[in-house]
């Protein structure tokens, strides 16, 4: 049993499910454990296109990425980056530039943990093991200090992880933060879950996920609008991530509206 789990950091609980590695189960990958499958699976029962609805979010960070080095970003910040999959960030900017940096944030311990595998050798990439609500913790990081250069225009993604983030901690307040000490010209990407279109189920998924280590807080669209305060919100605005420049995906990509996206600009 213990080579097919040679990748967990030791110490781990696998008994307590969490939503990096829900995520990963519900986009097909292999890192995760009995317990986050168990979750996954009541998900995908209450709600079927769960798996459709993840690689919706997927398939947009991909987008704003792609977006944002059309826009001259050559440096970026995935906050809540999850356990990687295919189409990470750095191989999406690397194959357009190879000299463009990425960090990873996550506080899931077997997130940083594969990604620091998989970035072995890769000197324009880290990751870094801290909770994105505390940007103080995040930017005084010596992977971020290294990498990242706040003078210059940055790239920040917080895709598929505000809806994570609870009202005592306020969303709204943890971007606004990042936005005040972004350098102006940054392009700050921001995807959130919502119950606007399958209240009913929506609320069995937040059911689901109650006991896990990562309770969920679906939003409505005022809400979601309300964290880009203080921004230039790109064309198209605030729309449903099918609706964001599907010319950017292959085949004009479609997929489920229940999640609410937008690529902001730092005035």
């Amino acid at each position: 049993m213990a080579e097919p789990f040679a990748w967990v950091p030791a110490g781990i609980n696998t008994d307590v499910p969490s939503a990096a590695r829900v995520y990963d189960f519900l986009l097909g990958g292999g890192h995760n454990f009995a317990s986050d499958r168990v979750v996954g699976d009541k998900v995908l029962q209450i709600l079927r296109d769960g798996r459709a609805i993840a690689a919706s979010n997927r398939s947009f960070m991909r987008r704003a990425v792609l977006l944002m080095l059309e826009q001259g970003i050559t440096q970026f910040l995935d906050l809540g980056s999850g356990i990687p999959t295919v189409g990470n960030v750095h191989e999406i900017v690397q194959q357009e530039n190879p000299d463009a940096r990425v960090v990873y944030v996550d506080y899931d311990e077997v997130a940083v943990s594969h990604s620091q595998l998989i970035l072995e050798g890769n000197d324009r990439a880290g990751v870094v093991q801290a909770d994105m609500c505390r940007p103080d913790d995040v930017l005084s990081d010596p992977v971020v200090k290294d990498l990242i250069d706040l003078s210059r225009p940055v790239g920040l993604l917080m895709v598929a992880v505000l809806h994570f983030v609870s009202d005592e901690k306020g969303p709204a307040e943890v971007v606004a933060r990042y936005r005040d000490i972004m350098p102006p010209g940054s392009l700050i990407a921001l995807s959130h879950l919502t119950a606007d279109f399958k209240p009913a189920e929506m609320g069995g998924v937040v059911e689901a996920m109650r006991h896990s280590r990562d309770p969920m807080y679906f939003r409505p669209l005022a809400e979601f609008q309300a964290m880009f305060e203080g921004m230039e919100v790109l064309d198209p605005g605030i729309v449903t991530a099918p609706r964001w420049h599907p010319e950017l995906g292959p085949a004009g990509e479609g997929g489920p509206e229940d999640v609410y996206v937008g690529v902001a600009r730092k005035l």
